[in-house]
């Protein structure tokens, strides 16, 4: 038979999707499930590795299922997923801890240590891994001192993505580029680094084996290529992280394109031929392989804002999509329509989460600034969208120091669902925005790194025939003219409150109990 298809995974914070390609890039079948992240207080943000698992043998087994597709026809299954995860595992490989994910904040000390005592930049430099909080190292030298019996009893310390691999293949591997968003991984020697181990108080066997993202591995555990629908020697690409693979996914692979995400979180990246670091320790590098690393910045703030807004700001709003049949979201895109561009002057930092880039803080917090009698819960609908996208504009400025200007956007992430928003960036950024047709690019950029992996391809420009037509933005100028008037004021007020961000985090953690 003909092996023509491929199935690209990405284990992402809310939701695990598996998507089957036909190689030429047309999706056949898609299987979504979400889980859970449990935030009990501020700081907190950890989910259930188990329903995670489950999550990847579910979707994998449902797009088998859904098409009808013979498993010998299986080319390979590729991973994505997101990065800087940690779990705490035994020596059979059971979990002693929850999965602390990237929005964990719990680490922050550790963090503010590791950045002005313990020679953090040039840790940095060598890692490309910005000194924060969503770290695993920051998140390492915390666990050993918060919990010391725990970390003590430790067999190792491993990614979601690590822990999965480990329950298909009973082996411990961690990709170049998950490992390359520890704070640990040495860019240029491509293996852990002995400094950042030694801070974080372990040694290298407790961590896993560093492979290329195009390690191929085969041989399935018994029981799994049942459950799964695949043969036992099907191969599984390791894969990558989600960000550098929805730039591959989106074809900003290229020298000057730049990828806008934004998900759950969000972030803007390019694509680099060898590892680069910001003197200022504003951007992080990772790699995609040995040739191809993606330099950019993270912001934590995306899409999840949208979904606050959904759920604190809008029952009416809700109900009345309930009663027409149609997604409540576009009822509110609906209502942030009929508001001006600058919501009258209402703007919105969208520091819900603390931030990463470009503020690296992840004691900030939000704020709406400008409030007047005239501003009504439209304004502050189209207030919250628009801050995002400030944001996202910022961490592109701090980009473009060690870049230069970019010669092309291309769009992508849930938000690219929305005309409205897709507007916005074009206008906030005054540059055309261009949004392929695949909203499944972190699965889509899994599959063409196993086509590659494989050798059935030998560049990653086959990716550009397989995104299908695009959306095209061109900014608006007066809108642009508008953004361009209120983007000082923006920025103005989050430096004028970087002194008092602390003190509030302190008062919400002391009334969190934490």
């Amino acid at each position: 038979m003909n092996t023509s298809y491929m199935i690209g995974v990405d284990i992402g914070t809310t939701s695990t999707k598996a998507v089957l390609f036909k190689e030429n890039g047309t999706i056949v079948a898609q299987s979504n499930q979400g889980y859970p992240l449990h935030q009990p207080s501020p700081s907190v943000a950890e989910q259930d590795p188990g329903q995670i698992l489950q999550a990847v043998i579910h979707t994998i087994a449902a797009v088998m299922q859904d098409s009808h597709i013979s498993p010998d026809q299986i080319l390979l299954v590729s991973f994505s997923s997101a990065m800087h995860s940690v779990i705490a595992v035994d020596s059979s490989g059971k979990p002693l801890t929850a999965c602390i994910t990237w929005a964990d904040n719990r680490s922050s000390a550790a963090a503010r240590r590791l950045k002005n005592e313990l020679n953090g930049h040039e840790l940095y430099m060598r890692t490309g891994t910005p000194v924060h909080p969503m770290s695993p190292i920051t998140k390492l030298m915390w666990l050993g001192e918060e919990q010391p019996e725990l970390f003590s009893q430790t067999h190792k310390f491993i990614s979601i993505k690590e822990y999965i691999f480990f329950r298909l293949f009973g082996d411990y591997v961690i990709d170049h580029s998950i490992a390359s968003s520890t704070g640990m991984f040495n860019l240029e020697k491509l293996d852990w680094d002995a400094e950042a181990l030694r801070i974080a108080g372990i040694t290298p066997e407790r961590l896993s084996r560093p492979v290329p993202t195009t390690q191929l591995m085969q041989g399935l555990l018994p029981g799994l290529p049942e459950e799964l629908g695949l043969l036992a020697t099907t191969p599984f690409i390791v894969g990558a992280s989600d960000g550098v693979l929805s730039n591959l996914g989106v074809g900003a692979i290229e020298p000057g394109v730049i990828a806008a995400t934004i998900g759950t979180s969000g972030a803007i990246r390019t694509v680099v031929d060898r590892p680069l670091t910001d003197p200022k320790g504003r951007i992080f590098c990772y790699a995609l392989t040995d040739k191809h690393w993606v330099i950019g910045g993270p912001v934590n703030n995306g899409g999840m804002l949208f979904r606050w807004v959904r759920d604190e700001f809008a029952a009416s709003e809700v109900e009345t999509a309930k009663r027409l049949g149609i997604d409540p979201y576009e009822v509110l895109t609906r209502i942030a329509e009929q508001v001006p561009p600058g919501s009258n002057g209402l703007l919105f930092h969208p520091y819900l989460t603390g931030e990463r880039a470009p503020l690296w803080n992840p004691d900030a917090r939000g704020s709406f600034f400008g409030l007047s009698m005239n501003h009504r819960k439209e304004h502050m609908i189209r207030s919250v969208l628009e801050g995002v996208i400030f944001n996202m504009y910022t961490v592109l400025l701090a980009m473009e120091e060690v870049i230069g200007q970019p010669g092309r956007i291309l769009a992508t992430g849930g938000f690219a669902r929305s005309a409205l928003w897709r507007q916005m960036m074009a206008d906030i950024f005054d540059q055309e925005v261009v949004v392929p047709e695949s909203f499944e690019s972190s699965c889509l950029g899994a599959v063409v790194l196993g086509l590659y992996a494989i050798g059935r391809i030998d560049s990653f420009d086959s990716v550009f025939g397989m995104i299908g037509s695009t959306h095209r933005h061109e900014p608006v100028q007066a809108h642009a003219k508008v953004y361009k008037q209120l983007l000082p004021i923006y920025i103005s007020v989050y430096r004028s409150l970087e002194g008092q961000y602390q003190a509030i985090a302190d008062f919400q953690r002391e009334q969190a109990g934490e």
